[in-house]
């Protein structure tokens, strides 16, 4: 039943308590401010507002974590290059613990970029299912449909009007002689939600008895959702289709207009989001491809989602834009070394609860390439060692101490293995 909230585990009450703020927000501006077109079109530009507020916290450390990982792509690349082709147990550990004392130097983690995005992939799916499907979640919209459904639901052989009307408004699976009457009624109110125009005049025609309350309803819907001549609930593809099969030209052009605005805003704050420098970098690279391919993603997205979302997405981009000018100037004040000397005594806590030495972890944070190219050959020494003397204890002399103390090794080894 599409008018039933999400009942998942991680959705579900995401969803829920994000209708909820939007059913403030279009009261605000419905009731209080008097604006009456397009009100949830302007509670989704809003909301958006909110949403971004919220998460600016996040954005600047995710920010601040980006900075700084280029700021270390040199020291990072060394070590790097260090241990190259190693595959020794001391070199791995060697390669392991200095590339953990750099990220504490740095004050950076490796999972930090992604921590945004993981809080935001949730969000962004219960909006979906918000925009999608509005009554289901602000009853103030819910309420404009109650009296046409019920009339509806009253009037004998609706089941078949319905039906029909289930095509026009691109929707499938919808039985109107299952369950009681309020899931009925539920359904209706999706189909009447989804109803294009020329759906809304069939539905007169269709019921006559209550052309009065239909015109009511169809009113109220116009003035608040939506966002000139588009339905902000339909996807732009169907209202260019129905563009092309006699709405008229506005209708397709401004369907059309709502991937394309998507994309130029994605695109454009993809381009103040500040790169790495290291062109060469796989990981550099692969984050070029990614600001490329991403736009271009929503571009396509964008045909088969509710306009709602895609408002939600350019509104974002904007605000993010906004966000990132006065964040690149914030960053450019700001004195990197003095943020790596305060890490350094962070990092050198962490270290002394991991074993290791303060002093060492100064050594760490602080050591040259030629340092640690040198550690690195002392560990690959090591291993050599170890390598030649087993080697030198399995040729041993028969009857020596060391064939001896071999065969008290293979017993014990065979022993353990039972």
């Amino acid at each position: 039943m599409f008018l039933t909230a999400s009942n998942t585990a991680i959705i579900g009450p995401i969803a829920r308590g994000l209708g909820w703020v939007m059913d403030k927000l279009y009261y605000l501006i419905y009731s209080l401010l008097g604006i009456h077109g397009g009100a949830i079109a302007i509670a989704i530009m809003l909301f958006t507002i909110v949403i971004y507020m919220a998460l600016l916290p996040l954005t600047f450390k995710q920010q601040k974590f980006a900075m700084l990982q280029r700021k270390m792509q040199p020291e990072m690349k060394a070590i790097q290059d260090k241990y190259k082709n190693k595959r020794d147990t001391a070199s791995m550990q060697a390669m392991q613990e200095e590339t953990q004392a750099l990220y504490d130097k740095y004050g950076v983690s490796p999972m930090g970029s992604c921590i945004q995005l993981v809080i935001q992939l949730p969000i962004l799916y219960a909006l979906y299912g918000v925009f999608n499907n509005i009554p289901a979640y602000l009853s103030s919209v819910k309420s404009i449909f109650t009296n046409v459904a019920t009339g509806i639901f009253k009037t004998s052989g609706f089941e078949s009007v319905m039906s029909k009307l289930v095509i026009t408004a691109h929707l499938s699976n919808i039985d109107f002689k299952a369950g009681d009457s309020a899931a009925i009624k539920n359904h209706i109110i999706d189909v009447l939600y989804k109803l294009p125009n020329s759906g809304w005049n069939t539905l007169q025609n269709d019921f006559p008895k209550l052309s009065s309350q239909i015109e009511t309803a169809h009113r109220q819907l116009s003035q608040v959702n939506y966002f000139g001549v588009l339905n902000i609930s339909d996807t732009p593809w169907s209202q260019m289709m129905s563009g092309i099969h006699g709405a008229g030209a506005g209708l397709f052009i401004a369907a059309l207009l709502i991937p394309i605005v998507a994309y130029l805003s994605q695109y454009f704050n993809m381009k103040l989001t500040p790169q790495s420098d290291n062109g060469n970098d796989a990981a550099a690279r692969q984050m070029k491809t990614m600001n490329f391919m991403m736009p271009l993603i929503t571009f396509f997205i964008s045909f088969t989602t509710p306009v709602g979302l895609s408002l939600y997405w350019i509104a974002g981009a904007v605000i993010r834009s906004i966000q990132q000018i006065v964040l690149n100037k914030h960053f450019e004040k700001i004195d990197l070394n003095d943020i790596i000397e305060k890490n350094k005594e962070k990092a050198a806590k962490k270290a002394e609860k991991r074993g290791i030495k303060r002093a060492n972890m100064y050594q760490y944070g602080n050591m040259s390439t030629r340092n640690l190219s040198r550690s690195a050959n002392i560990s690959q020494d090591k291993a050599d060692q170890l390598n030649k003397a087993r080697e030198a204890s399995s040729k041993a002399r028969k009857g020596s101490m060391t064939s001896k103390a071999n065969l008290v090794k293979d017993f014990n080894e065979r022993n353990t293995k039972k």
